[in-house]
């Protein structure tokens, strides 16, 4: 099992994970209760297999070079001359590779785009009655969804290693979930439609970039109140005593922002709710209850346990620099 990404500053491979083990894993979990009952029995059923497997993507990230930019989309790289990137950037993605070329926009993250394909995936396996890669790509679109509603991943400055802040990535949206999501009101009501799922998309990201300066400067502004033995503690985690930011700086931070973390894990989960129901509804909403009764197959759990083999052999993940 992977450990919660909360270390300050060093982490290891098992401490990958967007949201964090916590925070990742609670949004796949929390998007079941804004489903259809038509929907809502088959993915009760699996519960437990849909946010266990959410943090897997960034496990990927050890074996599958390609797995990085799926992950975020740094939209600041194209603001060039004070335009603005959202402007500048084509949301189609034939259109924007013919303007910078695919080389770089991997180079960059294409977390938008690669929704649209995990869409694709799961209507497929929607149609299909495929139970195991249902599982499969519901938990890893809830993954990439709730990336896409995490600030830090539309930014160069994605661990604040450009302003001096190195390890606002983890702080943000691990040590915090972890702290303080018990206590979050994740009541989000009924998932939509979405008519224009790559505008959904566009929007996740927008939204979450346009949080970007108040993730730096609100961190900024509450450093400066705490002096290093009110900022950190050292707690016992199993491996000796590892350094976290303390519980007064990291509610003193959540307290700054206004409760912009709890507000980002809710617009995740109730866009992943929204994302899953559009895949069913593409499929032809078939009848879920014909699949109910079906357990995940040995063929899956071979692969699963090869990924957890590869992850356990892995040295380093492909791509930039992991921050969590």
């Amino acid at each position: 099992m992977l450990v919660l990404a909360v270390l300050w500053p060093a982490t290891t491979s098992e401490d990958a994970g967007a949201w964090g083990f916590y925070g990742h894993k609670r949004i796949n979990r929390m998007a079941c209760y804004t489903l259809p009952p038509e929907m809502f029995g088959f993915f009760k059923r699996h519960i437990d297999f849909i946010s266990d497997h959410a943090v897997d993507p960034d496990r990927r990230r050890y074996a599958d070079p390609a797995e990085a930019p799926r992950h975020y989309i740094d939209i600041d790289h194209y603001a060039h001359d004070g335009l603005d990137p959202f402007t500048v950037v084509p949301r189609s993605w034939t259109t924007a590779v013919e303007k910078y070329t695919e080389d770089t926009l991997q180079a960059y993250g294409i977390v938008p785009w690669h929704l649209q394909i995990m869409l694709m995936r799961l209507t497929k396996a929607f149609q299909r009655g495929d139970v195991d890669r249902i599982l499969y790509y519901a938990s890893d679109l809830g993954h990439y969804v709730g990336d896409a509603h995490v600030p830090l991943h539309t930014t160069e400055n994605y661990n604040g290693q450009l302003t001096n802040q190195h390890g606002i990535h983890a702080f943000w949206e691990s040590r915090i979930p972890e702290l303080s999501g018990e206590n979050y009101d994740h009541l989000m009501g009924r998932a939509k439609y979405l008519d224009d799922p790559l505008d959904a998309a566009w929007t996740a990201v927008r939204e979450s970039n346009a949080r970007v300066d108040s993730v730096f400067s609100l961190e900024r502004r509450v450093n400066e109140q705490f002096p290093d033995d009110r900022k950190f503690v050292f707690e016992d985690r199993g491996r000796g005593a590892m350094r976290f930011y303390s519980r007064e700086f990291t509610k003193a931070y959540e307290d700054a922002m206004g409760g912009m973390v709890e507000r980002r894990m809710n617009a995740a989960i109730i866009s992943l709710g929204s994302w899953w129901y559009t895949a069913w509804v593409n499929a032809g909403q078939p009848d879920l209850e014909h699949f109910e009764q079906q357990e995940v197959s040995d063929s899956l759990k071979n692969v699963l346990a090869a990924e957890e083999e590869q992850l356990k052999m892995a040295g380093k993940a492909f791509g930039r620099e992991h921050p969590e």
